[in-house]
């Protein structure tokens, strides 16, 4: 059964499902979402594969056949990974 130990990527919205179960979007969302910690665990693993191959040399369309997302995804996790390494990279003095 789908829920929060159990993710499965979700073929309508919170609120056509709370409108055929007769509950509210909050009691949907509640109880099929995934956990932050799993998203966020998820995410780094994805990302740092598309990094990975990036760095192997791939185009981003070889990468997207690869992951099997499009290739504006590939863009917005390549992009988001160079700001969390900005983000993570201490600011150097000068002067």
């Amino acid at each position: 059964m789908p829920g929060a130990k159990n993710p499965v990527r979700r073929k309508m919205t919170a609120r056509e499902a709370a409108e055929q179960f007769g509950a509210s979007t909050r009691t949907i969302q509640r109880l099929f979402a995934e956990p932050r910690d799993d998203f966020l665990e998820r995410a780094k693993v994805r990302r740092d594969r598309v990094v990975e191959l990036r760095n192997q040399g791939m185009k981003y369309r070889e990468i997207a056949e690869e992951m099997g997302v499009s290739t504006g995804a590939i863009g917005r996790i390549l992009h988001d990974a160079r700001k969390l390494e900005e983000n993570e990279t201490p600011a150097r003095d000068v002067g």
